[in-house]
């Protein structure tokens, strides 16, 4: 047999091996957003089992963010010198364990604990799982997979809102995160099995040659870093703090509705997602365009939360239609991290999207306690079921801090540079 025919019959072999551990990577992803938004179904009962105003929920939800935005740059680098399987495999024991500290706590600070502990296994799922498209697909593929990565994470978003509302309703939301806890260990064993990227090629010895710190400050000295990671933070933070936390409590006193119908209306945002991120991504590699798709998207995004909330007089199907269309566009906010490793060269690439995601975690960490805090503070003393109760006046007064949030991704969206879906020149 020749050189030829060989290479011929084994790219197919190498070509499912790849989309496997991409698979295991993204289903990694998918768990991590499952308990992201977990907590949005059971604000009242987490508020009762642990006593706390909305500030303080608001603060443990985002223990998650913290943890997981804190470490990404850290991530990104030690992606880029260990490579995803390490990465992904303690990541999702780390999962496992934080998600049975937080199914047990007896305590704010243990459930603080378990919070930190799953955002911090969490924080690796996407980076890892990039980094397994990065070198594992072809170029032109990334922003798609990069879509494709987010929509699983969609599903899992998806799974944590009006299904986890269902199960929390029927088993309690104590036995429901244990169950979640075995999820995680299996997803471990599976990503130790069948992920075979230990390292990307050439990145151990770039970061022995180069240095890690001269690789974490070649990115954080690139201006147009800074653009990409303030347009994805933007795009994100009204899924992440609407959809993740505020946003069933929010519909079910503004419309009257149950939990899971407010479960239901959230994760219409995330639908959204879950169909506007490869969407996006496909548009953008198709036309070999990135900062045109960013703009419209991050203007028809702020337009049609604005509506949604603030529109007076507009029915339930309306304002869903309105959240759904929000989430399509929102979605675009995967091609901050496409932009980000085009503008810095091939050997950071992790590192570039962790900072990236570090920006969208972060902004979404400060935003779920800061819409708690103003919440707080409009409180008129009402409790159902000792858990605190706001009223639409005071939620509309909050939220506003979203469409401050939307205004800044269009802002960062027209300063991006375009890159014509490949390196910039002095990328590498």
């Amino acid at each position: 047999m020749t050189t030829t025919e060989l290479a011929q019959r084994t790219v197919p072999s190498a070509a499912w091996v790849a989309w496997i551990a991409w698979l295991c990577g993204a289903s990694f992803y998918c768990y991590g957003f499952f308990q992201r938004v977990a907590p949005s179904v059971m604000v009242g009962d987490l508020m009762r089992d642990f006593g706390v105003s909305g500030a303080v929920l608001g603060n443990l939800t985002a223990f998650y963010f913290y943890a997981y935005a804190g470490l990404q740059i850290p991530v990104g680098v030690m992606v880029d010198r260990f490579g995803p399987r390490r990465m992904l495999t303690a990541a999702a024991i780390l999962c496992t364990a934080g998600s049975w500290l937080f199914a047990t706590a007896d305590s704010l600070g243990l459930a603080y604990a378990g919070r930190a502990l799953i955002g911090a296994g969490a924080g690796v799922a996407w980076i890892g799982t990039l980094q397994i498209a990065a070198f594992g697909f072809p170029a032109r593929r990334f922003a798609l997979l990069t879509g494709l990565t987010l929509l699983l994470g969609m599903a899992g978003g998806v799974g944590g809102q009006t299904p986890l509302a269902f199960v929390i309703g029927t088993a309690g939301w104590r036995p429901t995160l244990l169950g979640a806890t075995v999820v995680a260990a299996v997803l471990a064993l599976l990503i130790w099995g069948f992920v075979r990227t230990d390292a990307a090629p050439g990145g151990r010895a770039a970061h022995v040659d180069g240095g890690v710190l001269r690789g974490l400050v070649s990115v954080l000295a690139t201006p147009q870093s800074w653009a990409c990671a303030i347009f994805g933070a933007g795009m994100a933070v009204p899924v992440l703090a609407f959809a993740g936390l505020w946003g069933v409590p929010y519909m079910m006193e503004m419309y009257g509705l149950t939990r899971p119908t407010a479960a239901f209306t959230t994760t219409l945002m995330l639908v959204g997602w879950a169909i506007g991120a490869p969407v996006a991504g496909w548009i953008s590699d198709h036309l070999g365009r990135r900062r045109a798709p960013m703009v419209v998207s991050s203007m028809a995004a702020l337009a049609t939360l604005a509506a949604a909330l603030y529109l007076p007089g507009l029915p339930l199907l309306a304002v869903q239609g309105l959240l759904l269309v929000h989430g399509i566009f929102s979605g675009a906010m995967v091609l901050s991290f496409a932009t980000a490793r085009e503008n810095n060269r091939p050997r950071v690439s992790a590192t570039a999207v962790g900072f990236v995601n570090m920006a969208v975690m972060a902004m979404s960490a400060g935003f779920q306690p800061l819409i708690g805090w103003l919440l707080d503070l409009g409180w008129d003393g009402r409790l159902v079921d000792g858990g605190r109760v706001y009223a639409p006046a005071t939620f509309k007064a909050a939220l506003v801090t979203l469409l401050v949030a939307g205004v800044v991704a269009c802002l960062a969206a027209l300063m991006t540079r375009e890159t014509r879906c490949r390196p910039v020149a002095g990328a590498d």
